[in-house]
């Protein structure tokens, strides 16, 4: 009997996804010095197009070149690398899969070696470990710097349908700008764009507005959101299922659900901050995908086909969510980097539960380790599961240090304290 992860997904826009199961969107920090698409990138690419999924999402693509979530983003804000850019569509669509980019601006997750002045809704500094980073206290956005963002996310959605992408995805989840309009937390202006939803709301939908009238209306436009940021005091569930009865009146064909931020990462199992009121319940926990609760209540409202990224391991467990009608579209990335072919051999009935590296490794490893993976699928290798998540963690930092120093050389920016790591 065909899977119901087989099944086509017919978008609002018209566009039809081959199957349910997205490879979902990971940075990769594979970008040249002028944050322009590389043969690398293209390699990673090309080989999840023949990975068996539908749908393949980018990692951050940056709309601002001064607001990088690591060095080696791709960047789309000016005409530049478009031929790079073509090439990478094209690879990543050469399985018959889609390949949408995922459009972001940081705000103020950015690092302060790059941007010592972030733009953000308000002036409130980032609060994590210094071992995630070190983050500048952000300059709060005026009208014309709130109208520019607008303009750069349509202009690189127009970019990303010139370059031959089949969709975008804009990022309004994890802490990035759009989420962080989105939280009273970060969000605490008093004027038509702060305070309640609608007003915190008015960004992502002016624009996805701005975009739609852009790339007109048979271009798929997906948005990711946090089903919480589970964090007290921040954007809750509640207001995300009044933020979806919002969008039901927009012109969106997929919203994929998450949660967190840098300061609560929950995609990676960690919790720094009180969650709030939308703490998970023992039944939840129980649930093998992080957020699939809170998506049941969102799908109940959406109008738009709904995707969850998060945890998804068993075949059991991704049927039994779409059956139950708590989703349309399943959203896996880690076991995407353990196993590059995982969905394709989930859909052929080859395995009932995918490679779930996270169990075996430290969780402040984790992210290091899939990092130095994407490496080298990039370099045409398959991915060491041998390999420990102190030695991955290791070599990565090498290799993002390096990267980081190469970019502050080229901006001219200073070096000193990247210079004294790497000599270590």
């Amino acid at each position: 009997m065909t899977s119901p992860l087989a099944a086509p997904l017919a978008l609002p826009c018209g566009a039809v996804l081959p199957n349910r199961i997205c490879k979902s969107a990971m940075s990769e920090g594979l970008a040249d010095i002028e944050n322009h698409s590389t043969p690398r990138l293209e390699t990673l690419y090309r080989r999840w197009a023949h990975s068996g999924a539908g749908l393949l999402l980018s990692g951050n693509v940056q709309v601002d070149r001064m607001h990088l979530e690591r060095p080696g983003n791709i960047v789309l804000d000016d005409d530049s690398g478009m031929g790079q850019l073509k090439a990478l569509a094209k690879a990543g669509t050469g399985g018959g899969a889609h390949f949408w980019l995922q459009l972001s601006h940081t705000g103020r997750q950015v690092s302060d070696l790059i941007n010592h002045a972030p733009l953000a809704p308000s002036c409130v500094e980032i609060d994590v470990p210094r071992a995630l980073g070190t983050f500048a206290p952000p300059r709060e956005m005026t009208e014309e710097e709130i109208a520019k963002v607008i303009a750069q996310f349509t202009f690189a959605a127009q970019k990303t349908k010139q370059a031959g992408f089949t969709g975008v995805e804009l990022h309004a989840a994890h802490g990035y700008l759009l989420s962080q309009f989105l939280s009273p937390l970060t969000n605490r202006r008093t004027d038509r764009w702060g305070g309640s939803l609608e007003n915190r709301a008015r960004l992502l939908l002016k624009t996805l507005q701005s975009i739609r009238a852009a790339v007109g209306p048979e271009f798929p436009i997906g948005i990711k959101l946090n089903s919480s940021d589970f964090q007290k005091g921040g954007f809750t569930h509640a207001e995300c299922l009044e933020l979806v009865k919002l969008l039901n009146h927009s012109k969106l064909d997929l919203l994929e659900l998450s949660g967190g931020s840098m300061e609560q990462p929950k995609p990676f199992g960690v919790t720094f901050k009180d969650e709030g009121e939308d703490a998970p319940r023992e039944s939840t926990l129980k649930r093998e995908a992080y957020f699939i609760e809170f998506a049941g209540a969102v799908r109940n409202v959406a109008e738009m086909p709904v995707m969850v990224t998060g945890n998804f391991r068993t075949v059991a467990g991704m049927v039994t969510a779409l059956e139950a009608g708590e989703l349309d579209m399943i959203g896996i990335g880690q076991p995407m980097i353990s196993d590059p072919l995982a969905a394709s051999k989930i859909l052929s009935g080859e395995v009932d539960r995918i490679v779930d590296i996270g169990k075996t490794l430290n969780p402040f490893h984790l992210l290091g380790w899939l990092n130095y993976q994407i490496e080298r699928l990039a370099n045409g290798m398959d991915p060491d599961l041998t390999l420990s998540g102190e030695e991955a963690v290791e070599r990565f930092t090498r290799i993002e240090q390096k990267n980081m120093l190469a970019l502050l050389q080229r901006r001219g920016l200073p070096v000193r304290s990247v210079a004294a790591e790497l000599a270590r």
